[in-house]
């Protein structure tokens, strides 16, 4: 007698604890928040679809248990984006492009509203909720012909397993982030922030650009010239030890917006497109949710940056460029101070890639993917941008604070056709030759309209070189803490500074990193808050971990010390820590040494490696741990010192690990009442400091 297909209610073992597994999973979801564990639970429901295919074939059952425990699942992933879902139109659920392009019809567009959310993750759901409850229907009753119940069912089971596929690669990835939020602190600084902003202001011009190794300009050494870029430092300041706070691209990005590190703000590593609904392992839309923690997306809305400062003191604030910090919602530039975005949301090795203009938080494309194949235009538009805003702000009394951020030298390269093999040297050099040209026409175009003068020009680059480039002398590259990966070209150029920079074509030998920018440019802007009795006016509710370059730029003055140290961080560990030291200090604590780098130099600078990846492929799997380098006399990271300053070895590796446990405990590094008190005595006495060297000055210009 043929066996007939049945619906199996009974409690047998395996049934229950896959029931039990979909479950927990639920809860779980429900409890912890995380899309990584919606993920899992849409891979248990694969995982029991093709279960259900089995048990047809092997016992010619449905068990009910497993129903229930893939009905409990798929709910609880329905429930999760309905309820804690990031805003969204209807239409990001078809298109994430479509959902966020614009906001004229908050139903399939823009930010959207529970109701987009609700009806979004039911009918995503629906497939697989139709073909469970059929199979559940069918196994449950009787035919006339078991045949025909059979093939139903099977066919049920089959499509359950493809629409669990398909779901996989369809549903809603963006969820609000699980974190502390510090919006309360973020809109109470900006509320207070004066405006100081008027037509006598210093403009800024932040020059970003992308995978560009230290010794890539001509006034570093490279091979070819660059003197547009090299006239920044020429007539304003050049930097032999400037460093990038992460050595890959969203990460630095983070931390110049914000002078933070970025493993305050879940921003350890490249953030990926959202927007790509059916991609192979939907790569674009999993990658940030199991990379950065806590659901971010991007730079989360409540990181104050340097753009909403110098936005809520009255300045016009525009990027151009590359974003990388997040493509919708909060994580929108013109959702982060920025009043006017051209470019793209993502870097140009990614898939989707277009250029946007975008406006209080809306976008619209105007060269999309197909048009940026191939992408020798790019310099071009975004120069053409950048000069015509420029333009338009020069025409009021309002200053600006403009961010350049390149796309280049950031592979693939490409170079316009005017360009194109006219270096000799291939596209790279080609690109940056392209690229320098511009930059040339901009400072003129600046000049003519008046406001070169008093504009405080910035160049650096993100971090160091990847496929092509010249790290110099240097070890390593992108994505290494050596110094290759995160010592970057840095010049900055104010021709109405007075003293500010001193000397027109010095260099600075002291150490600076990328944090350190958001207060530097709010010290020379002279930003203040609390109706002018806070100078230097910075958010108080969370650790800013940048130090103002102001001292540096005057007369290159230490300002990382052991008790501010620089930070090469890799993912969420920090891989070395680095200071500058007296050499007396070193002296005292080594009588009997006579080396000849502590009688030559006033100061040493230590960099000190926990555990590091070698740096030679050859030797992968070796590690370097517990070493000591002196940057001053071995830039090259060379020789591993631990042996003869074992103490100060040491005294780095606690403090190394005295700061990890503290971001570990302070993810966010939001400040207790008595940090507060701390950081408002630091701001009072760096005050009573700047006025005390005026007033120096000034006695001396009277003299």
């Amino acid at each position: 007698m043929k066996r007939k297909i049945e619906l199996d209610r009974g409690k047998k073992k395996v049934p229950l604890i896959l029931m039990a597994i979909g479950v927990a999973l639920a809860l779980a979801l429900l409890i912890v928040r995380l899309n990584i564990v919606a993920i899992l639970c849409v891979l248990y429901c694969c995982i029991l679809s093709a279960v259900f295919i089995i048990a047809l074939i092997a016992k010619q059952k449905v068990y009910a248990p497993m129903v229930y425990g893939f009905a409990a699942a798929l709910a609880g992933v329905a429930a999760y984006y309905i309820i804690w879902g990031a805003d969204a139109g209807f239409g990001a659920f078809s298109s994430g492009l479509a959902g966020y392009s614009s906001a004229e019809n908050s139903l399939f567009t823009g930010e959207g509203n529970f109701g987009t959310r609700l009806l979004g993750n039911i009918l995503l759901a629906l497939p697989c909720s139709l073909c469970l409850w059929g199979l559940f229907f069918v196994a449950r009753k009787s035919f006339k012909k078991e045949g025909a119940k059979k093939a139903l069912s099977g066919l049920l089971s089959v499509l359950l397993t493809g629409c669990c596929v398909f779901y996989v690669f369809t549903m809603n990835l963006r969820s609000k982030p699980n974190t502390e939020r510090l919006w309360e602190g973020h809109d109470d600084y900006l509320s207070n922030v004066d405006k100081t902003a008027t037509a006598d202001s210093p403009n800024v011009l932040f020059i970003l650009m992308d995978d560009l190794g230290w010794g890539d300009v001509s006034l570093n050494g490279a091979i070819y010239d660059t003197p547009n870029i090299d006239s920044i430092g020429e007539n304003g300041l050049n930097f032999e030890n400037f460093y990038s706070s992460y050595s890959v691209c969203s990460p630095a990005r983070f931390a110049a917006m914000t002078g933070r590190y970025p493993y305050r703000g879940y921003a350890d590593n490249v953030m990926y497109p959202t927007i790509n609904t059916l991609s192979p392992f939907a790569s674009t839309r999993v990658f940030n949710a199991i990379e950065m923690g806590a659901n971010a997306d991007g730079m989360l809305g409540d990181e104050v940056t340097v753009a909403e400062t110098f936005q809520a003191a009255g300045y016009s604030t525009g990027l151009f460029g590359k974003w990388h910090l997040g493509d919708y919602g909060e994580y929108l530039p013109t959702n982060q101070g920025f009043d006017y975005f051209y470019g793209s949301h993502h870097v140009n090795d990614m898939t989707p890639f277009y250029h946007v203009r975008e406006e209080n938080g809306e976008y619209t494309i105007v060269h999309g993917t197909d048009a940026l194949k191939d992408q020798s235009n790019a310099t071009k538009w975004i120069h053409e941008e950048l000069s015509a805003w420029i333009t338009e702000q020069a025409q009021s009394d309002q200053p600006f604070f403009a961010c350049y951020t390149s796309p280049w030298p950031h592979a693939p390269v490409y170079a316009g056709d005017d360009f194109d093999g006219v270096s000799g040297m291939g596209t790279y050099v080609d690109c940056m030759t392209e690229f320098d040209t511009y930059l040339g026409e901009l400072f003129d175009t600046m000049d003519e309209l008046g406001v070169l003068d008093n504009t405080i020009i910035v160049f650096t680059s993100d971090n160091g070189p990847a496929l092509e480039g010249s790290v110099a002398e240097l070890r390593g590259g992108k994505y290494l803490a050596y110094e290759g990966g995160q010592k970057v070209p840095f010049m900055i150029r104010w021709d109405n500074a007075g003293g500010a920079l001193g000397q027109a074509g010095d260099t600075r030998e002291q150490a600076a990193t990328l944090v350190d920018l958001y207060p530097t440019l709010v010290e020379l802007c002279g930003i203040t808050g609390q109706g002018g009795t806070v100078d230097n006016y910075l958010p108080a509710d969370r650790m800013i971990d940048g130090k103002s370059m102001a001292p540096l730029l005057r007369d290159d003055t230490v300002i990382h010390t052991e008790d501010s140290p620089i930070l090469h961080m890799k993912r969420e560990d920090i891989k070395a820590i680095q200071y500058t030291v007296s050499a007396d200090s070193v002296k005292e604590q080594y009588p009997d040494y006579d080396y000849a780098i502590l009688q030559d130099n006033a100061f040493i600078t230590f960099k000190y490696f926990d555990r590091i990846q070698n740096d030679n492929s050859a030797f992968f799997d070796k590690y370097r741990s517990n070493w000591l380098h002196i940057l001053t006399d071995d830039s090259g990271e060379n020789y591993n010192r631990t042996t003869v300053y074992p103490e100060i070895a040491g005294e780095m590796h606690d403090k190394l690990d005295e700061i990890q446990r503290d971001f570990r405990e302070n993810r966010r590094g939001v400040l207790t009442g008595e940090q507060l008190s701390g950081q408002a005595e630091e701001m009072a006495d760096t005050t009573a400091g700047t006025a005390s060297e005026s007033g120096t000055e000034a006695g001396t210009e009277a003299q």
